[in-house]
């Protein structure tokens, strides 16, 4: 509840009760369907260095193919033997894993709930178990409806950590549900950290309409945030593997942003404007 009301002081207190309205049948519709599975891990296990919320875009923008690639990127780098030297790297030696994939302000699908990962063995069995579960697809680019869910799914794990990441991929600008700076300034304050994945596949995009690299400077200015947060992007699918093991390896270790993106672009570009820009409705 302070997580809504943060957000509500902050818009004065005409709207207050239409948004928080707003902010609870977001939630409740996002993340009830999955809240019986993602209570409590197997094992009973509370006590973990980080819970790491894998958020995937699954819009129509991103073709079969391009979902494909993304969902295998995952698998691959959860399979290399970086990964599990990273989570032994931590105090507790295991992380807990959520892979959560998203579209519109309600269309969030828990795919694999929370899961302990403390050895090769268990990430290999995560990564098998990934592979063979369906994709799911959804409507419009809901980057506040994700940031939200997660939130849900943090404050119903029944773990324990020092840190708390949401690691969201995805190829385009929020376009629906609640602003996106409301929501992803009261994550922050709540002490999580959001990562970023830019997904820039195509050489002749709808979004160069905004500026050359838009999705990369939209990620880093609006997306991003809390301590230690960085964004990568990825412009072509070879990338995507190693791009994603090297973030992991990065978000899991805690290690600084060490990272070299995929794309590297200087920071001193213009700003983003997060508060009013978006793309076209349904993407």
């Amino acid at each position: 509840m302070g997580y809504l009301l943060r957000i509500a002081r902050s818009m004065g207190a005409r709207p207050v009760l239409r948004l928080m309205g707003a902010c609870l049948l977001t939630l409740f519709f996002a993340v009830a369907p999955q809240a019986h599975s993602t209570d409590r891990p197997a094992g009973g296990l509370a006590e973990v260095d980080l819970q790491l919320i894998l958020a995937v875009d699954v819009s129509p923008s991103m073709s079969s193919a391009e979902q494909r690639v993304q969902r295998d990127g995952y698998v691959e780098a959860f399979r290399h033997a970086d990964i599990a030297r990273a989570i032994k790297s931590g105090e507790r030696g295991r992380i807990a894993v959520l892979y959560l994939e998203w579209a519109g302000p309600r269309q969030q699908t828990v795919v694999m709930p929370w899961t302990i990962v403390e050895s090769l063995d268990d990430a290999l069995m995560l990564a098998d178990r990934l592979a063979a579960l369906p994709l799911t697809e959804g409507r419009g680019t809901s980057i506040s409806g994700a940031l939200s869910a997660a939130n849900a799914l943090f404050a119903k794990s029944g773990l324990g950590s020092p840190r708390r990441v949401i690691d969201l991929s995805g190829d385009g600008p929020n376009n629906a549900g609640l602003p996106l700076q409301l929501v992803h300034d009261a994550l922050i304050t709540d002490g999580v950290t959001v990562n970023g994945l830019a997904i820039s596949l195509r050489a002749a995009d709808t979004l160069d309409s905004f500026g050359p690299h838009f999705i990369e400077l939209y990620y880093e200015s609006c997306v991003i945030g809390g301590s230690g947060a960085f964004s990568i992007t990825v412009e072509n699918t070879a990338g995507f593997a190693s791009a994603i093991r090297k973030k992991l390896v990065n978000e899991i270790a805690g290690l600084p942003t060490i990272v070299q993106p995929a794309t590297y672009r200087s920071r001193s570009r213009p700003i983003v404007d997060c508060d009013t820009i978006g793309e076209r409705p349904g993407r």
